[in-house]
This record gives structure tokens, sequence and C-alpha cells, in this order.
């Protein structure tokens, strides 16, 4: 099974989890498409059916429970800052970072594929128990880079309060809380990239304007030595690094 597909059906079996009560084991009976083989062949069209919607939400749920906001903001933030407009474009950052998220978070679905998936596909233990081990480990995560301030504001908003430790809090909870602290984190590493890149741009527009060459543009000048700047300091290391070392 490649790695691609494990974390689909890891994405699925948490939202799965998410989406449905705890008591639900079985199809859901009330109405009656035939007996036998008939409906045999409804239910199994119906999960398929279900199983596709689900799956087709496994890219949302996938930028809202890992480390994929964070990453791919920041790849943003560096090409603006460099100022190359479309270049690298989103096809390649969207592809960096998916694989950089990938690596970041292989510790935490390798144990999820250990202790959950396998068992559930091996039929060792029940959907909930599978959703509860998943559910856990993600929520470990999450709640590691999760600012205090931000998860209690929606304590707050669900009327949560009065609960005791944080792994008792539900998904639904844990996940908006980590999203914004994920885009404040994001938004200064930006500001962090962003100083160097405004300096050279100041520094070349302060020159221009002493030559009286008021009708050249700044960026124009000053982009290759921002590229000159960021190769000569191997800034894509510097940033891969940072991004994986701000996870740890």
């Amino acid at each position: 099974m490649s790695k691609k597909t494990t974390v689909l059906l890891i994405i699925t079996l948490l939202i799965l989890g998410l989406s449905q009560p705890s008591s639900a084991q079985g199809p859901v009976t009330g109405i009656t498409f035939g007996t036998g083989e008939q409906t045999g062949a409804t239910v199994d069209t119906v999960r398929l059916m279900i199983f596709l919607t689900i799956l087709s939400l496994a890219p949302s749920f996938l930028i809202m429970t890992t480390s994929f906001t964070r990453i791919i903001v920041v790849l943003s933030f560096l090409r603006n800052a460099l100022g190359t407009q479309q270049t690298p474009p989103n096809t390649l950052l969207i592809g960096l970072a998916l694989f950089l998220t990938l690596f970041v978070m292989q510790p935490v679905y390798s144990v999820i594929m250990d202790e959950a998936m396998t068992p559930f596909m091996a039929e060792e233990m029940t959907h909930q128990e599978a959703f509860d081990i998943a559910g856990t480990h993600l929520k470990g995560f999450m709640l590691k880079q999760t600012r205090e301030k931000d998860l209690a504001l929606f304590l707050r908003a669900s009327g949560s309060d009065n609960v005791a430790e944080p792994m008792d809090l539900p998904l639904t909870t844990v996940i908006p809380a980590f999203a914004i602290s994920e885009l404040k984190t994001a938004f200064s590493i930006g500001f962090i990239i962003f100083i160097p890149f405004l300096v050279i741009d100041m520094v070349v527009s302060s020159i221009l304007m002493s030559m009286g060459m008021f009708m050249l543009p700044p960026v124009m000048i000053s982009l290759p030595f921002k590229i000159l700047l960021f190769v000569l300091v191997d800034g894509w290391y510097l940033v891969v690094e940072s991004l994986m070392e701000s996870f740890i």
C-alpha cells in the first residue's frame, strides 16, 4: 500500500468517525429495498457513494489537521518577498508543501497506521475504537502546536470551560484552534523572511532616487540582488530546515 493511499485511508477513517455517531455500527434501517442479494447490493452501493463523498473532502481535512497550512503560507510569503510573481509556480509550491507535510506527519501517521488502521482493516477492532485511537494521536500533534489562547477562545465559544484535560476536547474544538495558531505562526515566520528583502528594496530605491532615476522601477533592479542573496545563503535549505524544526 502506497503512502498516498495510506494517508487517504487514515483521513477517511477520521472523517467517518467525526461525521457519524458512536452508536453507528451498521447500515441504516427503516427503508426496505429488497431481500437477500438485492439488499446487500444496495447497501454496498450506498456505502461506496458515502466513501467517495468523504474522500472528496479529504484535501480540506488534510489542510486543517496537518502541518500543510503553515508550510504553504510560509512558502507563499517567501515568493512574495522575492518578488518573482509566479516563480516558483503554484503547482510546485503545493507539491513541495504536500511532501513536506507527509515528512513532518510521518511519525504520527505511522503510529495511527499500526495502532488503528491495520487492526481495523483486519477486523480486530470496531470503527469507533479505531477512530478513538487515531483521533487521540492526531489530537496530540495538534495540541502541541496550538496556543492556549486560541484553544481558550473556542472553549469559551463551545461552553466547554470545565474540561479537565485538553485531550478530552473534541476534534471540532481542537481543529479550528489549531488552524488559527498555524496561521499566526506562519505569518510570524513570513515577517522574518520579508525583512532582508525589504532592506534590499529600500537600499536600491534610495540609490535610484539619489541618481535621479525616478522613472526606473526599483523592483527591476532589486530582484536580481534578492535572488543572488537567496542563492548565496542557500535560502531553500534554511527555510525548509526552519519549517521542519518549528514542529519539533
